[in-house]
C-alpha cells in the first residue's frame, strides 16, 4: 500500500514532518520490496498514540504484523534512537531546548495490598477478608465509592454451616 493517493488521517505525519524523519530511516539493501516507510511509521505512531493492540491497527496502514515487525526492527537496530537524536539536535540548534531547565517527575502511585487479589495462603473464599462494593454504601459512604475511610467489614456467610461436622451423619463401622 503506497502513500500516493492515500488520504492523510488525523495524527499522521505531515509532509514537513516527514521531510525531517524520512531520510533518517534505513535504506533497503536487498531482499524483497519493503512496504512504504511513511505508511509503516504512521501505523507505528497510531498504535503508540492510541495504546491499542497491534491487531486493532486500521487497515489503511497495511497488515498489522508488517507494522509490528517494522517497529521491532527500528527498535532493535537503533533507528528510533537516531531519529530522536537528530530531532533533538535540530531543536537545540534552533534554540528550542533550554538545557538549564530540568523537570523530574517523581510521581508515585502506590496500589493497595488488595490490588493484588486475595492472599495466596488462603485456602478458600471463606478465609479471605473481602470488602464488597455495597459495604461503602452501608457504612454511609458515597454509593459510587468503592473505598471509604469509614467502611466496616461485613463478613460473608461461610460456605458450610458452622458446628456441623461432615462426618456427623455417618455410622461407625
Amino acid at each position: 500500500m503506497s502513500t500516493a493517493g492515500r488520504k492523510q488521517a488525523r495524527g499522521d505525519l505531515s509532509d514537513a514532518q516527514w521531510k525531517l524523519i524520512g531520510p533518517l530511516l534505513p535504506k533497503q539493501s536487498r531482499g524483497g520490496r519493503w512496504n512504504d516507510h511513511r505508511l509503516m511509521f504512521d501505523g507505528i505512531l497510531w498504535v503508540l498514540r492510541t495504546g491499542a493492540p497491534w491487531r486493532d491497527l486500521p487497515e489503511r496502514y497495511g497488515k498489522w504484523q508488517s507494522v509490528y515487525d517494522r517497529f521491532n526492527r527500528y527498535r532493535k537496530d537503533g533507528t528510533f534512537d537516531r531519529v530522536l537524536k537528530a530531532l533533538r539536535i535540530r531543536l537545540d540548534k534552533n534554540g528550542y531546548i533550554d538545557w538549564d531547565l530540568w523537570c523530574v517527575d517523581g510521581t508515585n502511585v502506590r496500589a493497595s495490598r488488595s490490588a493484588a487479589g486475595p492472599s495466596k495462603k488462603a485456602k478458600n473464599r471463606a478465609e479471605t477478608k473481602e470488602i464488597t462494593h455495597w459495604a461503602a454504601r452501608e457504612a454511609g459512604g458515597d454509593p459510587n465509592s468503592t473505598w471509604s475511610l469509614t467502611v466496616t467489614e461485613f463478613p460473608s456467610p461461610p460456605s458450610s454451616r458452622r458446628g456441623r461436622s461432615t462426618k456427623a451423619g455417618r455410622s461407625s463401622r
